[in-house]
C-alpha cells in the first residue's frame, strides 16, 4: 500500500527556502554552534577535538541521564537517542501496530502522526479538536466513543500543534484514565513540552504518569534547535523498547556524534533556552492579537496557550489558493490547513522567530495596498 503524501513537507519543499517572509514557522530562533557552545559554558575546542566514530546505538549514558533528568519517573536505560524526531515516529509504530489493529489520533496532526499509522494498521479513527469561542478545545467523552475492542494506541499531541491547545490537568488525567482503563498504548508527541505560555503550568509527561506510555521529545522546538536533529523516545516497557531498537537498526544504527555532543549542551543551557523562546513568542503573540483585531473580515483568532504554533480561521473560499497566491506575490508564507488534513479554511502562523515582526509589518502593507486597490 502507498503511503500517503507527506502534505506540509512538500509545501516547504516548495516555498520554504525561497520565500522570505515566514509566517508559519513551527520552531523557536535558532543560534549559532558558537553561541549554543558559549551558552552552555563550553569550550569550543571540545567539539573540535571530539571523535567520529560510531556511537551507541541507544544513545549517549551522558545524554541518556540528562534526558532522564528532565522527568520524574524515567531512568537513563529508558532512553532512546535518535538519529532525528521524525524516526521516533516510525520506529514506535512500526514497533506497536500490525495491520488491522485499531488506532485513534488527535487531529489536526503532524502527517506522520496519522500516515504511518494508517499505512501500517489501515484502521484509524480521527478525535478531532473542537473550535471554542476563545480557544480550540478537547472533548474527551467523544474520544471514548472511538474507543473499540480493537483499539490499542492512542496518539496525542500536547501541546498541541497546529492548534497550541494543552488539555488543564484534570482534563489530561481523564485522558490517561481512559488508557489505562482500556489498557492502551498512549504515544504523545511532547515537542513542545515545555512552551506553556500566560504564566501557564507545565504539564506532567504522559511518561510521568502512565506505565505504557510512549514520549517524543526533542529540541527542535522548545529550544530552538532544529538543525541538530536530536530528539528521543522514552520507553518504559522494556520488549517495546528492544524492538524500537531493532527497528532503529535499520535505519540510523546509531546518533550522530556531533549531534549528541551539542544535545547535551543544549540540556546543560537548557533554563536559558526556554526562557528566552518564551519571551519571544509572548512578546510576538501581542503583536499577533493586535493585527487580528485591525483584521476581523479575514481573520478568526483563538490564542495559543503553549507552543510556538497557532491555527488561524481564514475567511476566504481556499485558504490553500490563498497561500499559495500569498508566497508568490507577497513572499509571505502562511500554512494551509489542506496540508494538515483539517480542511481548507484555516491557516497555521508560527510565533517563534526573531524576525516576526519584521515578517508581520511586510504581510500587513501588503494587505492595505491590496485593500486600496480593490
Amino acid at each position: 500500500m502507498e503511503i500517503q503524501p507527506f502534505a506540509i513537507e512538500h509545501y516547504f519543499a516548495q516555498y520554504e527556502f525561497s520565500t522570505r517572509y515566514l509566517l508559519c514557522s513551527s520552531d523557536c530562533e535558532s543560534m549559532t554552534v558558537a553561541e549554543l557552545l558559549a551558552l552552555a559554558g563550553r569550550n569550543s575546542g571540545e567539539l573540535a577535538d571530539l571523535h567520529l566514530g560510531y556511537t551507541e546505538s541507544q544513545g549517549d549514558p551522558h545524554l541518556r541521564t540528562a534526558v532522564s533528568a528532565t522527568y520524574t519517573s524515567v531512568d537513563p536505560e529508558e532512553v532512546v537517542i535518535l538519529g532525528a524526531p521524525e524516526e521516533g515516529i516510525y520506529l514506535a509504530m512500526r514497533s506497536l501496530l500490525q495491520p488491522g489493529d485499531h488506532v485513534v489520533v488527535l487531529t489536526p496532526a503532524y502527517d506522520s502522526l496519522l500516515n504511518l499509522a494508517e499505512h501500517i494498521s489501515g484502521n484509524v479513527s480521527r478525535w478531532e479538536v473542537q473550535p471554542g469561542e476563545k480557544s480550540w478545545e478537547l472533548d474527551v467523552e467523544s474520544l471514548e466513543v472511538l474507543i473499540t475492542p480493537q483499539t490499542k494506541l492512542l496518539i496525542v499531541n500536547f501541546p498541541h500543534n497546529p492548534t497550541g491547545l494543552v488539555p488543564e490537568a484534570t482534563q489530561f488525567q481523564a485522558l490517561v484514565d481512559l488508557a489505562r482503563r482500556h489498557d492502551l498504548w498512549l504515544f504523545c508527541d511532547e515537542m513542545y513540552r515545555g512552551l506553556e505560555l500566560h504564566g501557564r503550568d507545565t504539564l506532567p509527561s504522559a511518561v510521568d504518569m502512565y506505565e505504557r506510555a510512549i514520549v517524543l521529545a526533542g529540541l527542535s522546538k522548545v529550544h530552538g534547535l532544529p538543525g541538530l536533529r536530536a530528539g528521543w523516545l522514552v520507553v518504559h516497557d522494556r520488549a517495546l523498547r528492544q524492538s524500537i531498537l531493532n527497528w532503529k537498526f535499520y535505519t540510523t544504527i546509531c546518533p550522530p556524534a556531533p549531534t549528541e555532543f551539542l544535545a547535551l549542551a543544549a540540556l546543560e543551557a537548557r533554563t536559558a533556552l526556554v526562557a528566552r523562546n518564551r519571551r519571544l513568542i509572548e512578546a510576538n503573540l501581542r503583536e499577533a492579537e493586535a493585527f487580528f483585531a485591525r483584521y476581523p473580515d479575514l481573520f478568526r483568532w483563538r490564542r495559543p496557550l503553549a507552543g510556538s504554533v497557532a491555527l488561524v480561521g481564514l475567511h476566504v473560499p481556499s485558504a490553500t489558493t490563498y497561500c499559495h497566491a500569498l508566497a508568490k506575490e507577497a513572499g509571505v508564507l502562511l500554512l494551509p490547513s489542506s496540508c494538515l488534513g483539517y480542511g481548507d479554511r484555516y491557516v497555521r502562523m508560527g510565533f517563534g522567530r526573531a524576525n516576526f515582526s519584521e515578517a508581520l509589518a511586510h504581510y500587513e502593507r501588503f494587505l492595505d495596498a491590496a485593500a486600496g486597490g480593490e
